[in-house]
């Protein structure tokens, strides 16, 4: 009985060191369990921090960037702010012009209506001038085309009776067309009597220059036929106006005589073409120097002459023409 209370005794306190050491070994286990908890918590905090850090700084970073462009959408903001007070300013100015404008233009409804009549009086007196300038361009352009007619038929004119004298001691004038006898040779000096030489040399000048103004072609554009006669610069001027003229006068009864080369039908066409003048000493011929330059000294020979030369019908439109485009000129 003893020793069986004994082993129990000795099993009983042998039990409670064993339950201690297995709790003890427990909590130790319990504790490492906690402290490795603890510690992947703690990572997995460390890792959330790490995580969470870096995500501050890009929220920073990206705050700082939004940042800025708030602070250029404000600045953009106050400029533009600026602008529309600027731009407001500047309306209200020139909505205050544009009022003081109407104001100064106003009109009454009587200046109005006086103004429409103005208008209306102008755009007529307008249509007038536009028809009269159209009236006046067709009668320049009608004109422009005579005058080149004109033109062409004195050129024409000019050149037959040139080809006519092409081989005659006779030569025509190159702008005139007038031929000149020399007083010399139709008269003896101070006389108006036709000598019988220049007779001869009248008679197969005279008709070969009318045969050519009198024919069909021109006949028609003839104004004029004239016979001039001109002295030099010696004597009196009324003495050499009549002697001037009786020399004219005598070379035109000798045209007009039909035993002198012309048919009656030339003769009559010649008498209600022809016209004698005397010029006297007024026109006389000057001398030139070796370079064809006229001087100021008289050539007496040559200024005793007779002239035949022509006038066209349309001679007077030509110097109306000519004063006109000289009048264009000047303004």
């Amino acid at each position: 009985m003893k020793i069986k209370q004994k082993n129990r005794e000795a099993f009983g306190e042998h039990s409670y060191w064993q339950s201690y050491s297995d709790m003890m070994a427990a909590l130790l286990l319990i504790f490492v369990l906690i402290i490795a908890i603890t510690l992947a918590i703690y990572k997995q905090k460390t890792t959330d921090l790490d995580q969470a850090r870096t995500d501050l700084a890009q929220s920073q970073d990206h705050l700082s960037l939004t940042q800025k462009e708030l602070d250029d959408a404000l600045k953009d903001l106050e400029e533009y702010k600026a602008a529309i007070e600027k731009s407001n300013q500047e309306l209200s100015n020139s909505l205050a012009e544009l009022q003081q404008a109407y104001a100064n233009a106003a009109l009454t409804q009587d200046e109005l209506n006086k103004a429409y009549l103005e208008i209306e009086e102008g755009k007529k007196e307008l249509s007038i001038a536009q028809g009269e300038l159209n009236s006046a361009q067709e009668e320049l352009s009608s004109t422009q085309r005579e005058l080149e007619n004109i033109v062409g038929i004195r050129t024409d004119i000019i050149g037959a009776l040139q080809t006519t004298f092409n081989n005659s001691s006779m030569s025509v004038d190159a702008q005139t067309g007038s031929i000149t006898f020399s007083s010399d040779v139709l008269f003896k000096y101070n006389s108006a009597t036709l000598s019988t030489d220049s007779q001869k040399t009248l008679k197969e000048i005279i008709p070969m220059y009318l045969d050519v103004l009198l024919q069909d072609r021109f006949r028609e554009y003839i104004a004029e036929i004239i016979i001039e006669g001109h002295t030099d610069t010696d004597g009196g001027y009324e003495g050499n106006m009549e002697l001037s003229y009786d020399r004219a006068h005598s070379v035109a009864k000798f045209c007009l005589n039909s035993k002198n080369g012309l048919s009656k039908e030339k003769i009559e066409q010649l008498t209600g073409l022809l016209t004698v003048n005397g010029r006297s000493c007024s026109q006389p011929v000057y001398q030139t120097d070796a370079l064809g330059r006229p001087t100021d000294k008289v050539d007496m020979a040559a200024s005793r002459r007779v002239e035949i030369k022509f006038r066209l019908k349309e001679d007077e439109m030509i110097e109306k023409i000519a004063e006109i485009l000289r009048q264009n000129q000047n303004q």
